[in-house]
């Protein structure tokens, strides 16, 4: 009787693994062949590349660039200063709450106690209601806790806070423990999306100054500045710059931040939103109607 056949061995049984030093020199030669990136700058040029071999959409890319940028970001970067923080008094009567709350239209405000930097608490403005139906109600029992960052807090470590903790606001504290501004999630996820559809948003229009209900007016920051002379009757300058945004960041040396003032001209620009390292849309005032105080340089 003749002996069975041996069994053949499994695919890929006669190929040995390759030993751990062969596979790290096949990785380094593939990296000679095709580097990667090895600065945050290459790593944005290989974005732009990929776009434009339609590897990734637009917006993909735009999202991509903002978790890279967001990653040297603190929390100072993005806060609102305290002197443009919409707070509450908690001594303040009711109809002074109602007044603020429905003039700004924000869902959350810090309260604070005597002077401004001494924020006690978060109130919902939902919660307004529990006054009206009940005005002997302490507001104190109506506070949320209030949330506090430092001021160098690295942006992500803070999305990651918000997003575990389930808060939307935080109010953002120097080295010295004073408060030194607000930061909302919204903020933190305009970095990465760009701008969120608020209540600036004008989709059918396309005129970039507005009048605003209160006799001011609305300024888009890529508003060319001829356009802007010719509104209000003033000669800025139009041979360095072309948008408004440009000339009031130039006047201030730096990027502006939302609720820094400028005065150009007898106009007060206030910074209403910026999105991206530029200004989305300015409040225009006329200097002589801006009260003292108000922050315009």
């Amino acid at each position: 009787m003749s002996e069975p056949p041996a069994a053949r061995p499994a695919r890929g049984a006669d190929k040995p693994a390759a030993p751990p030093e062969r596979r790290h020199l096949f990785r380094k030669l593939l990296d000679l062949v095709a580097p990667g990136p090895d600065s945050r700058d290459q790593l944005m040029e290989s974005l732009a590349d990929a776009e434009h071999k339609e590897l990734i959409e637009p917006e993909s890319r735009m999202m991509l660039e903002g978790v890279i940028r967001m990653a040297g970001m603190t929390a100072g970067d993005v806060m609102v200063p305290t002197p443009h923080m919409d707070l509450l008094d908690i001594s303040a009567p009711y109809d002074e709450l109602l007044h603020v709350v429905i003039a700004t239209g924000h869902s959350r405000f810090p309260v604070f106690e005597t002077r401004r930097e001494n924020v006690i608490g978060i109130l919902m403005a939902k919660d307004l209601l529990k006054l009206q139906r009940s005005p002997d109600l302490n507001l104190r029992t109506l506070l949320r806790p209030a949330v506090f960052v430092p001021e160098s807090k690295a942006l992500n470590d803070v999305l990651r806070d918000f997003r575990s903790m389930r808060n939307h606001l935080a109010i953002v504290i120097d080295e010295f423990g004073t408060t030194a501004g607000l930061l909302t999630i919204e903020d933190v996820l305009e970095e990465i999306v760009g701008e969120i559809e608020d209540e600036f948003d004008e989709k059918d229009s396309e005129s970039s100054i507005y009048t605003l209900a209160d006799g001011s007016q609305r300024v888009a920051g890529d508003a060319p500045v001829a356009e802007v002379n010719g509104h209000f009757g003033i000669a800025l300058p139009t041979d360095e710059f072309d948008t408004i945004g440009g000339l009031v960041a130039d006047e201030l040396g730096r990027v502006p931040r939302r609720g820094e003032a400028v005065a150009l001209d007898g106009i007060v620009f206030t910074v209403l939103l910026t999105r991206g390292g530029a200004v989305r849309w300015f409040k225009a005032t006329r200097a002589a109607d801006v009260a003292p105080g108000s922050g315009a340089a």
